[in-house]
């Protein structure tokens, strides 16, 4: 799976219209038409038993549209991001080096997580960190925003969205009513995903656990809860317990493979094998095979639990990623074939460095969070145009080892 008012007031609303999102050209008329729809929502949220009081509360001060939920709702990077970019932004040195202690300082936790519910604990460390880096974005008033303002912009004005969002602040309303959160703490992301571990409304109504035994099932502020609910999704989606989410493996030159699924004793009988040598474990268990970089790239050979890890977000970056970064939690290893990236990569460190280098040379005004977004990949681009290189935004140790001489 972020609270607070958008910063920006309704002056940029009448530019969001040109993205065809379904809003009024006047911030005035597009005030007054939200302040309608949220009075006339009122008698939906009654009907699906939601109190007035309730209702009153979670709308006080929302009286207009949050435009950057909008901004946002364009992108999604587990679909759009070239395959290399969206791992190297998510697993890396410093995830697996938190998730590491992370392990270590909710061990006790973690055991009983696993007693109870069967799940892997470096799984849940790895959506852990996926969904809210450890928790570090929840305290980003930048990123985190008020759910119900949140969903009822996207019910209101994304007409792709509305019925989703719809839904979900229905249970967003029934989730503040319940009394496990109050309205102030009541954030998420621009989607309405809350808390640790990034859990939509609905979802959070179907498997939120309260594992502190405090009486609240409190996602937001309590990591057990949060680590739990996760466990529990997985459990009820069909996690299997003690196995694996697949394989890296290692295909044979010149010959097509089958699509759907096939025991991995099958898929090794016709040459592929694990790329690090050793054998598969339960040859009877079926596997896909993906490749998602080709043939020269990584391949996987991916059993039932990377499936059910699309339970939690349907994308298969996402969910290779959580498994790839499981097992360099855990102590596993990496990549044998790594991606076909198109330049030298840099580590974790070498990245913030960039960052300040092209932050010290007026480049580049972010964080030096060694993320590289747009406001970096725009910045390594300026540099580039003005140092005679290739302008491809790739965050580079060509691009690095240039600004090391300045």
């Amino acid at each position: 799976m972020r609270p607070t008012p958008c910063v920006r007031r309704l002056a940029s609303v009448a530019s969001a219209a040109v993205l065809g999102l379904g809003l009024l050209v006047s911030p005035v008329l597009a005030d007054a038409g939200f302040e309608r729809w949220v009075a006339s929502f009122r008698q939906t949220a009654a009907q699906n038993g939601v109190s007035r009081a309730t209702y009153d509360r979670a709308f006080r001060g929302v009286d207009s549209i949050d435009p950057e939920v909008l901004e946002k709702a364009r992108f999604q990077p587990e679909f759009t991001a070239p395959v290399w970019d969206y791992f190297d932004n998510r697993v890396h040195d410093q995830s697996v080096e938190t998730g590491r202690a992370m392990a270590k300082k909710y061990k006790s936790t973690l055991d009983r997580i696993e007693k109870r519910f069967g799940v892997d604990r470096y799984i849940l460390l790895a959506i852990w960190s996926m969904e809210s880096n450890y928790g570090e974005i929840l305290k980003n008033d930048k990123v985190m925003r008020n759910v119900v303002r949140s969903l009822a912009t996207l019910a209101y004005a994304d007409k792709r969205r509305a019925k989703f969002a719809r839904t979900q602040l229905i249970a967003a309303l029934k989730i503040l009513q319940s009394g496990d959160i109050d309205e102030s703490h009541l954030t998420g992301s621009w989607a309405g995903a809350m808390g640790h571990t990034q859990f939509i409304p609905t979802s959070y109504q179907a498997y939120a656990v309260d594992f502190d035994g405090n009486g609240k099932r409190d996602i937001w502020n309590s990591v057990p809860d949060a680590l739990a609910t996760a466990a529990n999704l997985l459990r009820k989606n069909g996690w299997q317990t003690g196995k694996t989410w697949g394989y890296e493996v290692s295909l044979p030159a010149g010959r097509k493979f089958p699509a759907g699924s096939l025991t991995l004793s099958k898929w090794q009988s016709i040459g592929v094998t694990r790329a690090n040598g050793k054998s598969f474990r339960n040859g009877s268990d079926k596997a896909e095979l993906k490749v998602m970089d080709g043939r020269s790239g990584p391949a996987f050979l991916m059993t039932r639990n990377f499936f059910v890890l699309k339970a939690y977000n349907n994308a298969d970056k996402y969910a290779l990623a959580v498994g790839l970064l499981a097992d360099e939690i855990a102590g596993y290893g990496g990549l044998v074939q790594d991606w076909n990236r198109p330049f030298t990569k840099l580590s974790f460190a070498e990245k913030m460095e960039l960052q300040e280098r092209l932050s010290m040379l007026g480049y580049y005004d972010g964080n030096f969070d060694g993320k590289i977004g747009e406001g970096s990949k725009t910045a390594i681009r300026a540099f580039q145009a003005q140092a005679g290189l290739t302008q491809d935004g790739h965050p580079s140790m060509e691009v690095l080892s240039r600004l090391r001489r300045k």
